[in-house]
């Protein structure tokens, strides 16, 4: 018996160097690009936190109802990590990335991508 395996999501991995460190250091420009890409990709937001560190650089997350977007940013060395883990079917992650590089003024992205939650079909039995 051949078991097909699925994933429960996909996390995606937002490596970004050479990116606009004015943008990177402004709280309240990360937030719009953030929650902006949760929504233009079809995120169910349900929270969000940001914070402004000193001298610089800027930390957030949005919870959304597929599960997360997050950011961290060093602006002194032009370089922003971010992530985004989806398990929704609606929610459009590659979308999402791409509204982020574009945003931030990226002239350097890489995304990685994992499956998470890898599982066979034929031994999976939901709770």
């Amino acid at each position: 018996m051949n078991a097909r395996f699925t994933s429960l999501g996909i996390h995606l991995l937002l490596e970004l160097k050479d990116c606009n460190p004015v943008i990177l250091d402004d709280i309240d420009l990360i937030k719009q690009v953030m929650i902006g890409a949760a929504n233009e990709a079809g995120a169910t937001i349900v929270g969000e936190t940001f914070h402004k560190f000193s001298p610089v650089g800027v930390t957030g997350v949005v919870a959304i109802a597929e599960s997360h977007l997050c950011i961290h940013t060093w602006p002194e060395y032009r370089y922003a990590a971010a992530d985004i883990f989806t398990c929704g079917e609606g929610f459009k992650p590659y979308e999402a990335a791409k509204l982020i590089v574009d945003r931030l003024q990226c002239k350097d992205p890489s995304i990685s991508e994992v499956q998470r939650g890898v599982i066979s079909q034929a031994t999976s039995t939901p709770v």
